[in-house]
């Protein structure tokens, strides 16, 4: 048997791992885009590294798109299998692949018109609407804990991995020239103690392990201050200095925590007096999700809705659903809060936000996730004192402010305890995934402090036989 990692390898998205049993078998665990890459991106995302027609099941830990992005471009280059999945995956999954295509089309006609004018071969989008469609007749609900027999020989089980909705790690038991494996591969791992979701479940013993390692080598800060610390640059930048805070959020997981936050304040009396604006209907569509999956929520949120029948609505919230609208925002020069995608502030319509606001110092912009290095995000984070925004350059003016707590990726800490249901001696090797190389040999030295001893960090299309 040989496992490939074909993306999330020494980089943290376009997680694509496959399974190759000895009579040809393919089992490919995720198969997510790649994001925030800068010229790379493009190319990485056109070129699999393998045949979608030859791989027979596809395993879908989370409905993130560097996770599933991907999906129904596998589809339309040939895979006819099944995908597997939590419900609350799938339903995550149709309305984030639809909204990808839908960019995607788009921004394909955009530049065609250009193209066409100026002579050169038109681009095609990676996938259309109709590639999603038939994308989704291929899911297969799994239930958390569920011992599912996706053949004889390969029996598959998901545990809850508390990273956003329907997030599973999966458990793979498969039998291969009469010897036997397990295969664990952690998806991405939440927090303990999330805001909203429940903590990562224990698992059985396994042999090898992938694991995700973003924050393999920090510490986030207690959970408990993340309303605290909103409420502090809420009232420094909208109140004190009269400006506009831009946070640039991923529509799944950040949008609805940071939601939850602001109402929690205003169930105290502390939320300040001024319009919120959540600037991506993708965004709504993913907060109607969740409220329709409320068993994935912990016991702290299930009490407040004892009180509060929606934990993500407050005085002053307002979905902004057309582009009308949207720019109407950027000409309005009154104080206010507007929670925008994408999280990486590489694309979509917090991009024009910050545009319109980085050159004024009494404005913010809060980062509160993780940016890959070469996004607008990761540069602003890096303290980048110019950044170029749709070609042109802008001074950074704005305060830029940093949550790093309200990461659903857990920290080293997180990452361990995760681990800690494990005996290390029967692991034969733990492979980092998902992750920054430099943070993966960091986190590699704490694994093998805690007596992991085999521990490989793959490069990108490395083969492993196991």
């Amino acid at each position: 048997m040989t496992i490939t990692f074909h993306g999330a390898a020494q980089n943290v998205t376009g997680s694509k791992h496959l399974i190759e049993l000895q009579n040809g078998t393919q089992i490919l665990l995720d198969c997510g885009m790649f994001q925030g890459m800068g010229e790379d991106t493009d190319e990485l995302n056109g070129h699999f590294g393998f045949r979608p027609d030859k791989v027979n099941y596809l395993i879908l830990s989370h409905a993130h798109i560097d996770h599933c992005g991907l999906l129904p471009r596998l589809v339309a280059e040939g895979f006819t299998g099944t995908i597997y999945s939590t419900a609350a995956t799938m339903d995550l999954a149709r309305i984030l692949l639809n909204d990808s295509a839908h960019i995607q089309e788009q921004d394909a006609e955009f530049s065609n018109k250009n193209r066409s004018r100026r002579g050169l071969p038109l681009l095609k989008p990676l996938y259309t609407e109709t590639d999603v469609i038939e994308t989704m007749r291929r899911f297969k609900i799994v239930d958390y804990n569920e011992d599912f027999e996706i053949e004889p020989r390969i029996k598959l089980k998901f545990t809850d991995a508390g990273h956003i909705l329907g997030s599973a790690a999966v458990h793979l038991r498969i039998l291969d020239e009469g010897k036997e494996y397990r295969i664990t591969f952690s998806g991405d791992v939440g927090r303990y103690g999330d805001p909203l979701l429940q903590s990562p479940q224990v698992f059985d013993q396994a042999d090898y392990i992938l694991l995700e390692s973003t924050y393999g080598d920090s510490l986030h800060k207690d959970l408990e201050a993340i309303e605290g610390q909103l409420q502090e640059v809420i009232q420094e930048t909208c109140i004190i200095k009269g400006g506009k805070l831009i946070i640039p959020a991923f529509s799944v997981g950040r949008t609805q925590e940071l939601l939850y936050a602001l109402n929690a304040l205003e169930l105290k009396g502390t939320l300040p007096d001024l319009p919120y604006y959540i600037d991506s209907p993708l965004s709504e569509k993913a907060t109607n999700v969740l409220k329709e999956h409320t068993e994935v929520f912990n016991k702290k949120v299930k009490e407040v809705l004892k009180r509060d029948d929606d934990v993500f609505h407050f005085k002053g919230l307002k979905f902004v659903q057309s582009v009308e609208e949207s720019k109407a925002l950027n000409n309005d020069p009154r104080p206010c809060v507007i929670i925008s995608s994408s999280g990486m502030a590489e694309a979509g319509r917090v991009k024009h936000h910050i545009k319109n606001t980085i050159g004024n110092a009494k404005n913010t912009i809060l980062i509160v996730g993780y940016c890959e290095p070469s996004s607008l995000g990761g540069k602003l984070v890096s303290g980048n004192k110019v950044v170029r925004i749709f070609g042109d350059e802008y001074d950074v003016r704005a305060d830029v402010r940093v949550i790093k707590s309200m990461s659903a990726h857990g920290d080293y800490e997180d990452l361990l305890r995760f681990l800690s249901c494990q005996n290390p001696a029967e692991i034969k090797r733990v492979f980092l995934v998902h992750g920054e190389y430099d943070v993966q040999t960091r986190f590699k030295q704490k694994l093998v402090e805690a007596g992991f001893s085999n521990v490989v960090i793959p490069k990108q299309h490395q083969q492993e036989h196991l």
